[in-house]
């Protein structure tokens, strides 16, 4: 939403959650047909604790070495990125506008106008419009969605990037964001669906973000406060292990007859987790969050029209764990998948294709981002 510059070159979508950082670089494959976007890199890096504080850079160095060492890692020569503020820390409104005005004068007549809308001082915010299309209220007129975020909110973020030597070319809401990444999981699945109501449920680490879109378009989003570091701290405290071990354990692939080679390295590395961790933490885990996505479309339903959903998307770190979709729709009661952006683009030969596959639902978010290269 916020445009700091014009693009026409490689964007890095740049995802700064609460606990890491996931990086993504698309390309144009040249083809319309499934396979349209290459992966040129992907990566993710851990935050060290207390430099993000409710979805907010706290400690701009610190994450700002993080996203310098991982540039230092990947192959790539893009200097540009977009980035994204949290939905909570943004200020949407749509307005009718006079169709016959330029772009400047729209600019100047939002300025004038912007104190209606937006409850701080406009030296206090970072402010950006975009014209959605042909207003309902009259044919003179055009909607315009109205973007705002305290300064510091971009400002961090910008100054994250710039220690890394990149230049903040867009600055995103998570919301809108997503709503791209979705556009390609619903054109994998079916065309159909694109008319159809598809809620995402976005387990992060400290928050979970349910997004509803119909035909396409998110048209409710609601956060509630559970998230993966709930399973993190029950598997430190039941069996004493650091934090370092218990996600060292969740991350442990499952041995499967399918894979013979995955298999064999893992009877060559010592389980973190104990067997019994499966029925006594993550289980009961996996139940709540089923439970919490049941009650937040709870609130969608009363909160609006819609009496029904169709589909369920889940994404985030927490929809790795083994066999959550199949759990969350039997508790549900209608189909449920997990959220793999990447499923249909080819991949760079340098990319592990594993270990991309393993990151994917975590990752909605910088795909969204790094789309925004090619809008």
């Amino acid at each position: 939403m916020f445009n700091l510059g014009r693009k026409k070159h490689p964007l890095l979508g740049i995802d700064i959650s609460s606990t890491s950082i996931k990086l993504v670089e698309l390309a144009r494959t040249g083809s319309y047909s499934a396979g349209m976007y290459r992966v040129e890199n992907a990566a993710q890096e851990p935050l060290p604790a207390g430099c993000m504080a409710e979805k907010k850079v706290t400690d701009i160095e610190a994450v700002g070495t993080v996203l310098e060492k991982m540039m230092g890692r990947v192959r790539t020569k893009a200097k540009h990125a977009a980035v994204a503020v949290p939905g909570s820390a943004a200020i949407t409104k749509t307005i009718a506008m006079s169709s016959a005005l330029s772009e400047s004068e729209m600019e100047a007549q939002i300025q004038i106008e912007a104190d209606q809308y937006i409850p701080y001082p406009l030296e206090e915010v970072n402010l950006d419009f975009d014209v959605i299309g042909p207003s309902a209220v009259s044919t003179e007129m055009v909607d315009v969605l109205l973007a705002a975020s305290r300064r510091e909110n971009v400002d961090n973020r910008v100054a994250v990037l710039e220690m890394a030597g990149l230049t903040a070319e867009i600055v995103d809401i998570e919301t809108y964001a997503m709503e791209n990444a979705c556009a390609l999981q619903l054109a994998r699945i079916d065309e159909g669906l694109e008319a159809k109501t598809i809620a995402v449920a976005d387990v992060g680490a400290t928050t979970t973000t349910l997004h509803v879109l119909h035909g396409g378009i998110i048209v409710y989003t609601r956060e509630q406060n559970f998230g993966g570091n709930q399973l993190l701290d029950d598997l430190q405290r039941r069996y004493s292990l650091s934090r370092e071990d218990a996600l060292k354990g969740l991350n442990q692939p499952e041995s499967s007859p399918d894979n013979s080679a995955e298999a064999s390295s893992n009877l060559l590395t010592k389980r973190v987790l104990p067997e019994n961790a499966q029925t006594e933490v993550i289980g009961p885990f996996k139940e709540a969050l089923a439970q919490q996505v049941s009650r937040a479309l709870q609130f969608f339903y009363s909160a609006s029209s819609f009496g029904r959903t169709d589909q369920l998307i889940l994404a985030g770190g927490a929809a790795r764990l083994p066999e959550i979709a199949d759990l969350v729709e039997q508790r549900l009661g209608f189909p449920v998948q997990v959220a793999n952006p990447f499923e249909d683009m080819v991949l760079a030969k340098h990319v592990d294709r594993a270990g991309l596959e393993r990151a994917a639902p975590a990752m909605m978010l910088a795909v969204g981002l790094a789309l925004r290269g090619f809008n």
